[in-house]
């Protein structure tokens, strides 16, 4: 059985609460953050920058991804440069299309050239891969989002995909691929295993961390005992014939 110590793949925690952003900080096994426009529409957050400033001053000194919210190239780019200043542990996430499916690439290209770090996000397929890795510039370090967690929604399983995206960007040695939006702690195994870089979480998926190589007749008789205390504490009780008429 794995163990926390024996994984390759960093852990990122996923999400836009800046009270468990900032509790997630103190857990030495998350590695970087990241968010996203419908994260914080979730999370009540009204005023971007003014968030964005908060978690930065909050982690300082681990990744830390914030996303363009423009539709149009030129207003992406100028967001991107933007966000790019408040920080050097930024990277900026740009979608790898826009609204009308008009492919990021030249823009991806263009920030990269001039050292933004980026976050390529929303990929689902391979073409969307193999496409963006011949955009990043080779001396920049990037982020390549590949959505696993949705294309096993979909009834695809992600595995062989995301194998075969971490060999397209070995072209790339500082772009790191990202197993984005898992759906359980098995996820972590399967990323660390095909080569990711980064796996990004939520607090629920973090907090199972530490059932890894959990005995498993352990954990059997531990879930015996919760069924047993759990009708024992409602007083749940069948009578004698309690179904009969």
């Amino acid at each position: 059985m794995a163990d926390i110590a024996g994984l390759k793949v960093k852990i990122f925690a996923d999400g836009a609460d800046l009270q468990g952003m900032s509790a997630m900080y103190a857990n030495p096994i998350v590695k970087g953050f990241t968010t996203n426009p419908t994260l914080m529409k979730a999370a009540g957050v009204t005023d971007y920058v003014g968030f964005a400033k908060k978690v930065l001053a909050a982690i300082p000194d681990r990744p830390v991804s914030f996303e363009v919210f423009a539709d149009e190239f030129d207003e992406m780019e100028r967001q991107a440069l933007e966000i790019a200043s408040w920080g050097r542990n930024i990277n900026v996430k740009i979608p790898v299309t826009n609204t009308k499916g008009a492919f990021a690439g030249p823009l991806v290209s263009a920030l990269a050239k001039r050292g933004v770090q980026v976050n390529v996000t929303a990929i689902f397929t391979l073409d969307q891969v193999r496409a963006i890795a011949e955009a990043l510039h080779a001396d920049t370090p990037a982020i390549v989002s590949v959505f696993a967690g949705r294309i096993a929604d979909s009834g695809i399983d992600p595995v062989p995909l995301m194998a075969e995206a971490a060999r397209i960007l070995q072209a790339k040695p500082k772009a790191e691929l990202l197993w984005a939006s898992p759906r359980e702690l098995l996820n972590v195994l399967q990323a660390d295993q095909v080569g990711c870089g980064i796996i990004t979480a939520t607090g629920d998926i973090i907090k199972k961390l530490s059932l890894l190589g959990k005995n498993q007749a352990e954990y059997s008789l531990e879930t015996v005992k919760m069924f047993y205390n759990d009708a024992r504490t409602v007083g749940f009780q069948i009578p004698t014939g309690a179904l009969v008429e």
